[in-house]
């Protein structure tokens, strides 16, 4: 016992050592990316509400606001035990992609238990998470990789729940299952939704097999108490009426897609090709066992697509093209771990039956948002958990083989068979370990040239210019190429000499951290003007500026976006020019001041402040 038992311990710890070593290599691509590129779009409009909401304003009751809370309530969190620091929301950004890592490689490994050589396996799949991580691609804090993050620790809770249903770990599962709800809306209800139905589907299944049913009651009995804490706290504080009306209804008339835009991904005629492929590998395999040369072309077959993605590095300069290959990759495996599951679904017990399709729903959910190219940048854990669940049902469906039923078997013959046996074993258990390292191998390669591009994040100018760094208290860390760090600091020295920290200002788009820097109270409902949290036409933006009492106008010239994001820009200028007049060009910003004060518009700002109406 302690003989065996030592070199077990000593390679658990080895394990341990190495997916450390994984989660550590993953926090620093965050710091990485954060030390030579910053979004500001994305970036301000998380940090702007953080800090409103960290100054006492409540989203959906005070201002305006399509998302769900947590992300921002977090950082609000940190903005008041820590103050306005740049640099400590990189800090959350790398601990949150470390400790992703290492989730996902205890998912693995509970999926991988039983394979031969799982534990290596499990380590080998994890690796592309150092490039591939949740907050490698987009450096930022954001809502997208924070749900992957609560999907991942729901995943890893219910999958330890099915192996040991105590009461308490029941319930508390079924109480975190409710959080990424309130992280994404579009990816939280899709995985809540996907997993109660699921489990709906075991509980059924038990009650027909005649087992014990009592832990699936302490699971739904946290759900339900998980939603009802949650709710009740947004219905005492913002209301549920005004988190509905923003949540739901407006986020779903500004950013629901198509139908053929969501199913357009599985129309790729390359995709075809790879799945035919795909079947004849495995085919190649099953009436190849025994056969060495027939056993690893097959291995090479089913690696192709994820290889033609780093093969493709040398045919094409263009990085758009090469991102599709890497990309391209998700219809492949989500069309394919579907099937392996289904083929596979009576050799399953438990949560492993249907931890594809919670994965799949979870994924499909995201792609409401952005579909394929733009929403898969922090979901790459869950294509790690697909590809698992595929290499497992791969080779439950090649090594596994009927009963020998023979009687007439002399010992001779017995033992010339399992001597057979065992080296066919061998040669057959050792391609999933050849496919895993192939496959983790082409993603960390072509991985790190999509990270490298930045391909994800074309719709911002991240290329031109010098790299320079802020010299700002607030904005310490943050970095980019460009003028824009320039500017802006020449518009806060401007801010800071010339406009008194009690008047109402209107930035217009948005696109600076502006308030968070300044530390001023927002007075305007919306910090920021693109067609997704704008619900103001140019009037009623107007209107809002005299209600507030909005005395300075500041307009950026040049963005850091590709595209302009203010709509009608041309009509609500000439609107606000009848209000205000210049005073000041920056180098890339312009300066308005209110010409007079009109009657309607003569508002105390206090009183205005202390408003608590919708807007």
């Amino acid at each position: 016992m302690t003989v065996m038992g030592a070199p077990n311990k000593s390679r658990k710890w080895l394990d341990w050592v190495i997916a450390l070593s994984l989660a550590i290599a993953s926090s620093g691509v965050v710091f990485w990316q954060n030390s030579r590129l910053a979004v500001l779009w994305d970036l301000s409009y998380i940090l702007e509400n953080s800090y409103r909401i960290s100054l006492g304003d409540i989203p959906y009751r005070d201002f305006p606001f399509p998302y769900a809370p947590i992300t921002f309530l977090t950082q609000a969190a940190l903005i008041k035990l820590t103050g306005r620091v740049f640099f400590h929301h990189v800090i959350y950004c790398a601990v949150l992609g470390g400790l992703s890592t290492l989730l996902s490689w205890r998912i693995l490994l509970k999926i991988l238990r039983e394979v031969p050589h799982g534990r290596l396996l499990a380590l080998v799949l994890t690796a592309p998470l150092v490039i591939l991580g949740i907050y490698a691609i987009f450096p930022h804090p954001f809502y997208d990789p924070d749900c992957t993050f609560a999907v991942l620790a729901c995943l890893l809770l219910l999958l330890h729940w099915d192996r040991k249903p105590t009461s308490l770990l029941g319930f508390m599962t079924g109480i975190a299952l409710v959080v990424p709800v309130f992280v994404k809306q579009n990816t939280g209800l899709a995985f809540i939704a996907n997993a109660v139905a699921s489990l709906l589907l075991l509980f059924a299944v038990d009650v027909w097999r005649r087992r014990m049913v009592r832990k699936y009651i302490w699971l739904c009995a946290g759900v339900i108490v998980g939603f009802g804490l949650a709710l009740s706290l947004i219905h005492l504080t913002a209301g549920l009426g005004n988190y509905i009306r923003w949540t739901v209804r407006f986020a779903a008339e500004r950013r629901t897609p198509a139908l053929g835009d969501m199913i357009g991904i599985y129309r790729d005629p390359l995709l075809k090709g790879w799945l035919a492929l795909f079947l004849v590998s495995t085919l190649v395999v099953w009436f190849g066992r025994g056969r060495r040369l027939l056993v690893w072309l097959s291995v090479i077959m089913m690696a192709a697509p994820f290889v033609w993605s780093v093969i493709y590095l040398f045919l094409d300069t263009d990085s758009s093209e090469r991102a599709e290959r890497l990309v391209g990759l998700w219809p492949l495996v989500l069309v394919v771990s579907i099937v392996a599951m289904l083929l596979t679904i009576r050799r399953r017990s438990g949560i492993e039956i249907v931890l594809p399709l919670i994965v799949i729903g979870v994924v499909h959910g995201a792609f409401l948002s952005q579909q394929l190219w733009g929403s898969t940048y922090a979901l790459w854990p869950l294509f790690m958990i697909l590809v698992a669940t595929v290499i497992t049902a791969l080779i439950d469906l090649i090594t596994k083989r009927p009963e020998n039923t023979s009687t007439n078997v002399g010992p001779t013959q017995h033992q010339s068979s399992r001597s057979q046996e065992g080296r066919l074993a061998s040669a057959e258990l050792s391609w999933p370990t050849i496919l895993a390292f192939l496959l983790s191998l082409s993603l960390i390669v072509s991985g790190f040239f999509y990270l490298r591009s930045h391909e994800r994040l074309d719709y911002a100018n991240l290329d031109d210019g010098e790299l320079t760094h802020s010299k700002l208290p607030a904005l310490k860390g943050l970095s980019m190429r460009g003028s824009w760090i320039a500017d802006f600091e020449e518009l806060i020295a401007y801010t800071e000499k010339e406009i008194p920290r009690d008047e109402g200002i209107l930035c217009l788009p948005g696109e600076d951290l502006f308030y968070y820097t300044t530390g001023r109270r927002p007075r305007f409902p919306v910090l920021m003007f693109d067609q997704t949290v704008n619900p103001y036409w140019p009037q009623e933006i107007v209107d809002l500026a005299r209600a507030r009492n909005i005395r300075w106008l500041i307009v950026k010239n040049e963005l850091q976006l590709e595209e302009e994001p203010l709509e009608k820009k041309d009509e609500l200028m000439k609107l606000l020019l009848q209000d205000f007049e210049s005073v000041e060009s920056l180098d890339n910003y312009e300066i308005y001041k209110r010409k007079s004060v009109d009657s309607g518009g003569d508002t105390d700002s206090k009183d205005n402040d202390d408003e608590s109406e919708t807007p």
